[in-house]
């Protein structure tokens, strides 16, 4: 990826020495602007997931496809409605993109002993993502469980106030304080197979944007255009979500704080018996919509801060040249 490291090599340097805090800026920005941007199709996407149809054994509310969930959202709890759980969201999000952009490139760093143009290989650009994943998912997912549950929060005059989450901290307060640890992992196992979700996604992007640079006969770090940037995000995104999503409704529904399960594999069962193959791609039109933008807006904010540093000790590196 362009921006990384600072162009010197230090073979056998330890992964540390690669830590580079611009990565970690440059996820928190794009994660955070994203979330904030498109926050209300993530909750309708969650929504659908955890739908199970006319098999459901609890009242939920019953959406005749996105433009009508907006309007349903709206008409009962108002603007805000469609902005419930974005808290937690923009903190996950921020958090996520933040950890995963810094563990990934120091991780990556490290395997090319500082060197940007050396090309790794799809085999490495997995491994290394999926590395980053596992640490970036060991931090966030109390984060997440809160997103979801709050979500999941249909209608305060039903269920009562004394049900609903006051905020992010009372949630994660309260989820501790009746479940244990056991209750912020929920969802963990799901989430570990997700993280091949990120790994056939950077995989992807990396490769992309090798490919294309030797088809031009560029080095690989090489600064691509913004337009570029794009392209190869969203195709990355789509493929990564086409082979995995089905982790992310098994997840939702583990998190779901109004339906019990007996793990993983009740989920499972229970979706393909009831909701055939369909069922595991819940939310999947509106999860596309959400996401490729998102993921767009995600890279390109990475790609411009994490090279921002480059880029300005490569021009203040010249204007000391010319002056000397």
């Amino acid at each position: 990826m362009p921006g990384i490291g600072n162009g010197s090599r230090t073979p056998g340097a330890s992964l540390f020495h690669y830590v580079k805090w611009e990565h970690l800026l440059a996820g928190v920005s794009g994660g955070v602007i994203a979330t904030l941007v498109l926050h209300p199709l993530d909750l309708v996407k969650i929504r659908f997931q955890v739908h199970e149809g006319s098999v459901a054994t609890i009242s939920r509310p019953k959406y005749n496809g996105i433009f009508d969930a907006f309007l349903q959202i709206i008409r009962k709890d108002g603007v805000t409605g469609i902005y419930r759980g974005v808290v937690p969201n923009v903190w996950g999000a921020g958090m996520s993109w933040g950890f995963y952009f810094l563990f990934y490139n120091s991780i990556k760093t490290w395997m090319q002993d500082g060197d940007p143009r050396m090309n790794l290989g799809p085999a490495k650009h997995m491994l290394a993502a999926s590395e980053a994943g596992f640490l970036t998912l060991i931090l966030t997912n109390p984060i997440w469980v809160v997103k979801t549950r709050m979500c999941l929060q249909y209608d305060k005059q039903t269920t009562g106030p004394s049900n609903n989450y006051k905020g992010m901290l009372d949630a994660l307060g309260r989820i501790f304080k009746t479940e244990g640890f056991r209750g912020l992992y929920r969802g963990f196992l799901p989430g570990v197979f997700g993280i091949s979700h990120g790994a056939v996604q950077f995989m992807a992007y990396e490769e992309m944007k090798t490919q294309y640079n030797i088809y031009r006969e560029r080095h690989l770090d090489y600064r691509l255009k913004s337009l570029e940037y794009i392209v190869f995000a969203a195709l990355s995104k789509i493929i990564a979500a086409s082979t995995t999503y089905p982790y992310q409704v098994i997840r939702s529904r583990l998190q779901d704080q109004h339906r019990h399960y007996n793990g993983n594999l009740d989920i499972i069962r229970q979706i393909f018996r009831y909701e055939g193959v369909r069922g595991y791609y819940k939310g999947f039109g509106v999860y596309l919509l959400h996401v490729t933008p998102n993921i767009c807006i995600v890279f390109l904010l990475y790609e411009y801060v994490s090279t921002w540093k480059k880029h300005k000790l490569a021009r203040d590196h010249e204007q000391k040249s010319k002056s000397s």
